[in-house]
């Protein structure tokens, strides 16, 4: 029997995870990659010949997944993986079709409480005035470039351009403080800074000490900050502080939303997707509308175009 008809889906995992390795994908990547491996993928599936793999296998894994109780949200991205993995075993030749491809998992509708929470613009602006000196100009920098949290957390001056006004994203910090390349190729893109970010930014460093890493939001010791520390010991405690909270006391939102606060304000100009893609560094126009399409909407504006439809048709 030829070596590729003996080949498992176990045996396809261990070659994407090599692959990934490889490739130098950051330690928190990997390590989200493993656990959809080991812990999902192939104590179920893992021992089936991936010659043998059908659509309808990959649909009862899935159906599987959920019916354990694990979450739509882990069960999409464990699918994400299992889709690679097959995907890597087309790659080696030693299946034709990844049949998992054909599988899509039904979105459901989302209730009001699991809307993704995009801060109000008196919310903004309560953030630009109320925020701690210690955290005002990487608040900013949020809100106003759209740059996710761990980018501004591995931001150096080399990359600040105050002169021409842009912010180059080359770099981010994952979360054991360690310097890696954007998410994607997508994420390495140069950004325009508002005159409100390029003169906080000028003050700034003229405040900030100078660090071994030229970073630009150091801690107190001069190195990269660990993100739930920023989030624990200053957002969440200034959201609290402004009564940027919920119903039952709690902040409305996390950190990310600094970024769906830029993106609803890029929205609002009317710069049209693909900018915007390109702004917040998104890998593809479909996660960009994916996220924020529902903000591209507008209902008036529906309105006035159908009412030209018509007009323009019964004026021939």
């Amino acid at each position: 029997m030829p070596q590729t008809m003996t080949k498992t889906v176990t045996d396809a995992c261990e070659s994407w995870l090599k692959t990934c390795e490889r490739n130098q994908l950051e330690r928190s990547t990997l390590k989200a990659y493993r656990s959809h491996a080991r812990v999902h993928i192939e104590p179920k599936i893992g021992d089936l010949l991936l010659g043998d793999l059908s659509r309808g296998q990959v649909r009862d894994f899935m159906h599987e997944l959920l019916d354990d109780g694990i979450s739509q949200a882990l069960v999409r991205k464990v699918m994400v993986s299992l889709r690679a993995v097959l995907s890597e075993a087309v790659e080696r030749e030693w299946i034709e079709h990844d049949v998992a491809t054909d599988v899509k998992m039904r979105r459901r509708r989302r209730s009001e409480s699991d809307e993704r929470v995009i801060p109000t613009k008196d919310e903004i602006r309560l953030i630009v005035e109320n925020a701690p000196a210690s955290h005002r100009a990487m608040f900013i920098a949020a809100i106003f470039t759209g740059m996710r949290i761990s980018e501004l957390r591995g931001l150096t001056w080399d990359n600040v351009d105050l002169d021409r006004g842009l912010v180059h994203v080359r770099q981010r910090a994952d979360e054991h403080c360690v310097l890696g390349k954007p998410k994607s190729r997508a994420g390495h893109r140069d950004i325009p800074m508002t005159p409100l970010v390029r003169d906080t930014l000028a003050q700034w460093q003229r405040t900030v000490p100078v660090t071994v890493q030229n970073l630009v939001f150091p801690n107190g010791a001069g190195k990269i900050q660990n993100y739930s520390n920023i989030y624990n010991r200053v957002f969440k405690p200034m959201l609290v502080a402004n009564g940027i909270v919920d119903a039952a006391g709690e902040p409305k939102f996390g950190l990310h939303a600094l970024r769906h606060a830029a993106a609803s304000l890029f929205i609002e100009q009317g710069w049209n997707p693909k900018k915007i893609q390109t702004l917040l560094g998104h890998a593809s126009i479909t996660m960009t509308m994916d996220v924020y399409g529902h903000l591209f909407e507008n209902a008036e504006e529906d309105v006035s175009m159908f009412a030209k439809l018509e007009s323009d048709l019964l004026a021939a």
